[in-house]
């Protein structure tokens, strides 16, 4: 099969997985006022010490209404206040809440719903579609970018946002060239390829120079005790085993449903480079967990990676014809297991390293709920081995 361009799955070379509408240019209905109002003030009242008296008197939108006519970016940004708001409702007083109020349940999952995602706080919320340019003439870097929603507030948790908006916008190029790389290699043009191999090469290594500079940007113990606690699903978290009633929503019928917390491991970028030079893991838990994960994507950024899987012949390609085609298939697998190892140490100085601070707040257990860092290292290993 031939994979489509970019614009098919709403991605672009300047911005690939970031959303195509800033939140700030878009209106919701006068009605989602007081929620909007909410969300922007939400690190103050998350200082008060009890963000859920204040949230629970929230109205509900016309949220049928609301779903009848809005489109992709209006449900983006419904999401994202949504999201914050239920994070902060969940973890933001001393013990997890065991339950969603209806005010929030119901519009939030309507817009899930709408977006085809799981109801619960994912990578796209919390970074793709959570920052705006200055200056609107100007790129995506990250000397012109803002965080608009914020839970605790200030630089760090801007710092540690904005670094990965910044890699999503430089990743934009990568996505482009997986593309081209494809009809390079249905075509049999080693030449072409090989070019576009070693620019693949370079935009990781680039990636790789952002992603060096996190800890200029965020304090890791910030990160840990102020930050992270608010990402944290209800699944397998021991803090809320069995999972989330979600008060209002009748198909739930009032039992605890278990989501997965927002993660790295959301980001589409790697899993896309898996997709084009046909890296596969080995079919166990933490494979369950990665197909898992998958789910929480929108799903046009789902169809990109598997049209883009189904569609690559590079690996055979590059095997059949060797030499320096083979020599510049493996330079990029490498360069993309070089920000592996960057993800591996980061997580480790980030979490693994830190102090168990809060409920649910684990420096075991990622967010998504798993042994994260048995989890990189398997995954980077694997990416190393599959080398020609």
């Amino acid at each position: 099969m031939a994979i489509e361009d970019l614009a098919h799955y709403g991605l672009a070379a300047d911005r690939g997985f970031l959303s195509q509408h800033e939140i700030d240019e878009v209106a919701l209905p006068a009605d989602f006022a007081e929620v909007e109002a909410a969300g922007l003030l939400l690190p103050d009242l998350l200082t008060t010490g009890r963000v859920r008296h204040w949230l629970d008197r929230l109205p509900t939108p016309d949220i049928d209404a609301f779903l009848a006519r809005a489109g992709e970016p209006e449900l983006i940004a419904a999401m994202v206040r949504y999201s914050f708001l239920t994070q902060a409702y969940v973890w933001g007083e001393g013990a997890p809440s065991r339950r969603l109020p209806a005010n929030l349940a119901v519009p939030f999952v309507g817009i899930a719903d709408a977006l085809g995602v799981p109801p619960v706080m994912n990578y796209a919320g919390y970074v793709l579609d959570n920052w705006v340019r200055i200056d609107k003439r100007q790129p995506i870097v990250f000397e012109n970018i803002a965080m608009h929603q914020h839970f605790a507030g200030g630089s760090d948790e801007a710092g540690f946002v904005l670094t990965h908006v910044a890699i999503e916008a430089a990743a934009g190029p990568a996505l482009d060239l997986a593309v081209e790389l494809t009809h390079a290699a249905d075509a049999r043009d080693a030449l072409a390829a090989e070019a576009m191999l070693h620019d693949l090469a370079t935009v990781w290594r680039a990636i790789c120079g952002i992603f060096d500079r996190m800890t200029e940007r965020c304090d890791p113990t910030f990160y840990f005790t102020r930050i992270r606690p608010y990402l944290n699903g209800w699944h397998d978290n021991p803090a809320l085993p069995q999972g989330m009633v979600y008060e209002g929503v009748g198909r739930f019928a009032d039992r605890p449903i278990a989501m997965r917390g927002q993660t790295g491991s959301q980001s589409s970028i790697v899993p896309a480079m898996d997709a084009l030079f046909g890296v596969t893991h080995e079919r166990d838990e933490l494979r369950t967990f990665l197909e898992d994960l998958h789910r929480y994507r929108l799903p046009r950024h789902r169809a990109f990676i598997e049209d883009l899987a189904a569609a690559s012949t590079l690996r055979a390609f590059a095997r059949e014809a060797g030499g320096s085609l083979k020599d510049a298939f493996n330079a990029a697998i490498q360069a993309v297991a070089e920000f592996r190892t960057m993800h591996l140490r980061f997580a480790a100085t980030y979490i693994a390293n830190q102090t168990p601070a809060g409920a649910g707040n684990d420096p075991n257990i990622g967010t998504g709920g798993t042994p994260f860092m048995k989890y990189l290292k398997k995954h980077r290993n694997e990416t190393e081995r599959q080398m020609l």
